[in-house]
């Protein structure tokens, strides 16, 4: 796939503290920028050979590093797994363990990369290749980049693997870019879920875990893509963001994700902290439970009218974030460039009065990993008092909230979610977390409408054509108040002691072996 980019950059309102400004990048293509750029001081000081990066991560593995789940993305950052194509920064598909590919009909032919060791010695090939992916396809529920498509993977000679879909799939090197992918050794299939610990390829090894405490790694000297100047990485799961920030600040670790806006501050220009933040396709939006309370339009669309989206972002967030109107923002091509519309408070009551509904007592549900959402759940129950909408905020940690999610078990939940996390094309997102058989389709939302308005994502792979079809599925979602949009999000982290490191919006990619500590 092309894509078209430019490299706009769009100005964040000042915040209310010494902390310098920064410009955020606002990449127009289809998976954002890769490169971070921030108000810190750029590292200085000598590189420091076989050195250890200690890191405060912000989301910890909840189901055992499993690579059927979100697990995956954890074990990708710290650079243990790789799959078979990697997603470039304009959205195209990229050479991985894979160096090429081709289509006929529902069939593409992916030729290997040549000298790949795993972590426990062995070589890659055909058939390792096809034991990982037939693996992932026949779990009970498949990763959301390759459910569905009846993925079936055969070796095709010494070198090269075919993977077949039950129908053409413009699209499939994309969807193998998925962390989930990822291929790991034959020994690591022993008849449970896969080991990922001294299995994959990367630059880095997976050597021990502390369930969600910790991990460390080692350099996998024989490394395809060169040696890595780290020799260890030792990673802390710091789920509070207080925590993350405190860690930093000691000195306990040297590079610490997700931090908040308020522990920002103190890492200014001239602190000697590499503070970094790029535009991400990520949305935080508020879903709205269409199997109760909010099944009728006129509620949510009062709830639309009640909410002040540019106070959410310039106020409650500090400007740290964009105000949305739709659900894709400014990191991507197709996204919306408007401003949301302005509250409406006389109009909300009023929608509620008709629907017979002048006074409502919710839920409003929430996790505390990302740092904006308990702010937004408050300025948010704030804007909703005021129409006649009790929002009773409860957080909590996000995994043991999902499945009751899924089932519509709950009435309005904060959710940030990276529209290109899965598959580095929005059309993924959009079956998943919108379609009528969606398997992450949290706002319990059904129009046989917008699934036959989905229906050219399956035939074509021009990526102009792909864009009018997500533009008009915004525009759709949004007409039918399928939760709402709030703010478009940027991807933060702070360093010190480190060169090399760069801030990845898709959050796959982290540890690489050009990243080094320095003295």
């Amino acid at each position: 796939m092309n894509a078209r980019s430019s490299a706009a950059l769009i100005p964040i309102p000042e915040r209310p503290a010494m902390r310098t400004p920064k410009r955020f990048l606002a990449a127009v293509a289809l998976v954002g920028l890769l490169a971070g750029c921030g108000g810190g001081a750029a590292p200085t000081g000598a590189p420091v050979a076989d050195g250890e990066l200690r890191l405060a991560a912000q989301f910890a593995p909840r189901s055992g590093y499993g690579m059927d789940t979100d697990d995956a993305f954890v074990v990708a950052q710290l650079g243990a797994t790789e799959a078979l194509v990697r997603a470039g920064s304009d959205g195209t598909a990229q050479p991985g363990l894979a160096t090429s590919w081709e289509q006929r009909g529902a069939t593409w032919r992916f030729t290997l990369r040549p000298g790949v060791t795993f972590h426990d010695g062995t070589p890659l090939t055909p058939a390792a290749v096809v034991n990982a992916l037939t693996w992932v396809a026949g779990v009970s529920a498949p990763p959301r980049a390759i459910r569905g498509i009846g993925l079936q993977a055969a070796e095709a000679g010494l070198d090269a693997v075919t993977v077949t879909t039950t129908t053409p799939d413009p699209i499939l090197p994309l969807r193998l870019s998925s962390v989930n992918t990822a291929i790991l050794a034959p020994s690591a299939y022993t008849g449970g879920p896969p080991s990922v610990i001294g299995t994959g390829t990367g630059p880095m090894r997976l050597v021990t875990t502390d369930g969600t405490q910790q991990a460390t790694l080692e350099r996998h000297d024989a490394y395809w893509g060169g040696r890595s100047q780290l020799a260890r990485v030792s990673v802390r799961y710091v789920t509070d963001p207080a925590a993350r920030a405190l860690a930093l600040r000691a000195g306990d670790v040297d590079v610490a994700q997700g931090l908040p806006e308020s522990a920002l501050l103190e890492f200014s220009p001239g602190t000697g902290y590499d503070d970094q933040a790029v535009a991400a396709p990520r949305t935080v939006s508020l879903m709205l439970n269409q199997k109760g309370v909010f099944a009728d339009l006129r509620v949510r669309q009062a709830v639309e009218k009640a909410l002040d989206r540019t106070a959410l972002a310039e106020q409650a967030l500090a400007g740290s974030a964009l105000p949305a109107r739709e659900l894709f923002g400014p990191a991507v091509a197709w996204g919306s460039q408007e401003p949301p519309p302005a509250p409406d408070v006389p109009g909300a009551r009023a929608l509620l009065a008709q629907a017979g509904s002048p006074q409502l007592t919710v839920r409003l549900q929430t996790y505390p990993n990302r740092p904006e959402l308990p702010t937004l759940a408050t300025a948010v129950q704030g804007m909703l008092r005021e129409v006649g909408i009790d929002a009773r905020i409860q957080i909590g940690e996000y995994g043991p909230q999902e499945p009751a999610l899924l089932a519509g078990d709950y009435d309005m939940f904060l959710l940030s979610r990276n529209y290109l996390t899965d598959v580095p094309d929005a059309g993924s997102t959009l079956v998943s977390d919108y379609s009528c058989a969606g398997s992450y389709n949290i706002n319990q939302y059904c129009s046989p409408e917008f699934d036959a308005l989905l229906g050219p994502l399956a035939a074509t792979g021009d990526p102009a054509g792909r864009q009018e079809v997500f533009r008009a599925a915004a525009a759709r979602l949004t007409a039918d108040v399928v939760g709402v949009p709030l703010v478009h999000s940027q991807e933060n982290a702070v360093a010190r002691g480190v060169s090399g490191f760069v801030v990845d919006p898709l959050s796959k990619q982290l540890v690489t072996p050009e990243l080094t500590r320095t003295s």
